[in-house]
C-alpha cells in the first residue's frame, strides 16, 4: 500500500522538476533584461541567460547618459516588433529573429545604444 502512495508522489516531483527545467533558456532561446528604454525606441538589452555567440553582443558597454557600464549587451535592431509592455528592469525570453524587420516610423532623437544590434522575437516562458 505504501508503494502505491509513493508512486504518485514521485511522478508529481518529476513533473515539477521538468517544468522548472523548461523555464530555462534552450539552445535557441535566451533570457534578457531590458536595461534602458531610451528615447525613440533606443533600447539596450542585457543577456541574462543562454549561450549566445559572443560576437553578437558588446562584452562591455557604458551608457554615457546613465554613467553605468553593462556587460553582454546589445541594441534592438527591430524596435517596431518589440512589445510595449516590457519595461526597464523586466526580464523575458527571446529568440533571434531572422525574418526581415518591419519598416516603421521611428523618431531620430539620439540616445546611446551598444554597437551590436539584434533583431529578436519575444517568446513565452
Amino acid at each position: 500500500m505504501k508503494q502505491l502512495l509513493l508512486l504518485p508522489g514521485l511522478l508529481l516531483l518529476t513533473a515539477t522538476a521538468n517544468q522548472c527545467k523548461s523555464k530555462k533558456a534552450s539552445n535557441n532561446t535566451y533570457k534578457a533584461r531590458l536595461e534602458t528604454k531610451g528615447l525613440c525606441m533606443n533600447y539596450t538589452l542585457r543577456l541574462v541567460e543562454g549561450n549566445i555567440d559572443t560576437s553578437l553582443v558588446d562584452a562591455s558597454w557604458t551608457d554615457e547618459i546613465k554613467g553605468k557600464t553593462f556587460n553582454n549587451v546589445f541594441g534592438l535592431a527591430n524596435p517596431c516588433d518589440f512589445p510595449t509592455t516590457i519595461n526597464e528592469g523586466d526580464e523575458f525570453y527571446f529568440a533571434i529573429d531572422t525574418a526581415k524587420p518591419k519598416n516603421c516610423a521611428v523618431c531620430m532623437a539620439y540616445y546611446p545604444t551598444p554597437a551590436h544590434k539584434l533583431s529578436i522575437k519575444v517568446v513565452p516562458k
